[in-house]
């Protein structure tokens, strides 16, 4: 299986309205809540092409509740290994204006965590590496949750020789490439505030002299630059597509973890991981993608080695 880890879970709202004005009142046309946070989207996209796939991380609360309910609802082969904690799970509210297609994000800050529920977490962690094939670390980190947390998940998951992706950011990033993921996947912004570099192969670069085994950058509607051992290649979409773009980064894990536990080469990883990119830009929300656009892009995904 492949497991994914959700420290800063959500429950994300999707409010659409025609128009998104400041200062004024507005009739939702349509809302949608779904399970959410980066890890738990990779999940539901692993679900959905048919890996088995467990999550971890911690659900609380009222609302995380609604999340297990959700999750349990999810097409596909998922199993919730989620960790009980007592604050309540963050909620997310995005809200999609029909006229432009933007999508202005609010996300809450997430709750508490108390040492003995990080304990009891680790040990659940541990635990689910044994059958795991591959782990996706992802995310922000919720309150009480140690800075180091990421690097330490990272450690463990290599000290049992299970290949592990980071895609997180900040100072968490900073301390988990130090301790050698074996892939990072940070967008360009993330890139550049790690090295301090707005080119992004130099800043690919950078990453793996501190510590990464291998660097795939998302760069939007450019697509996906990976700088590895066995080469560095770019991988770009056939067009750029109109939609919302939320979510795409978190498809693009799932395409590289479900390509990278079937063995197959960086350039079959990026291309899957591009497509799916591209087809979440297509689909309603985050942890969906569209399948007939993901079908055609998987053909014209263009992969250069540079």
């Amino acid at each position: 299986m492949i497991l994914t880890v959700t420290l800063n879970a959500a429950l994300d709202l999707t409010y659409r309205v025609p128009r998104l004005l400041p200062h004024a009142s507005h009739r939702v046309a349509r809302a949608a809540e779904r399970p959410g946070g980066k890890g738990l989207n990779v999940a539901r996209v692993l679900a959905a092409l048919g890996h088995e796939t467990v999550v971890t991380g911690f659900a609380g609360g009222p609302t995380g509740n609604t999340l297990r309910r959700l999750l349990a609802e999810c097409a596909g082969p998922l199993t919730d290994a989620l960790v009980p904690i007592t604050g309540d799970t963050r909620r997310t509210v995005g809200v999609a204006d029909d006229s432009t297609g933007d999508t202005t994000q609010l996300n809450e800050g997430g709750p508490d965590v108390t040492p003995d529920e990080w304990a009891a977490f680790d040990e659940r962690y541990v635990r689910l590496l044994r059958n795991a094939r591959a782990v996706a670390l992802c995310g922000s980190l919720p309150p009480g949750v140690p800075v180091g947390a990421y690097a330490h998940l990272v450690r463990e998951a290599r000290a049992r020789h299970v290949p592990v992706l980071l895609d997180t950011s900040g100072e968490p990033l900073r301390r988990g490439v130090a301790a050698r993921p074996d892939v990072v996947k940070p967008n360009a912004a993330e890139l550049a505030a790690l090295t301090g570099s707005t080119e992004p192969l130099r800043a690919a670069l950078d990453t793996r002299r501190r510590g990464a085994h291998a660097v795939a950058a998302s760069l939007g509607p450019e697509g996906i630059l990976a700088v590895t051992p066995d080469g560095t290649w770019h991988a770009t979409p056939p067009k750029p597509l109109p939609g919302n773009p939320t979510g795409a980064g978190d498809s693009a894990v799932a395409g590289l973890l479900s390509a990278w536990s079937e063995g197959l080469p960086w350039p079959d990883r990026l291309t899957r991981a591009v497509a799916l990119s591209a087809a979440t830009v297509r689909a309603p929300a985050a942890g969906e993608f569209d399948r007939a656009t993901y079908e055609e892009t998987l053909t014209r995904v263009r992969v250069r080695e540079l």
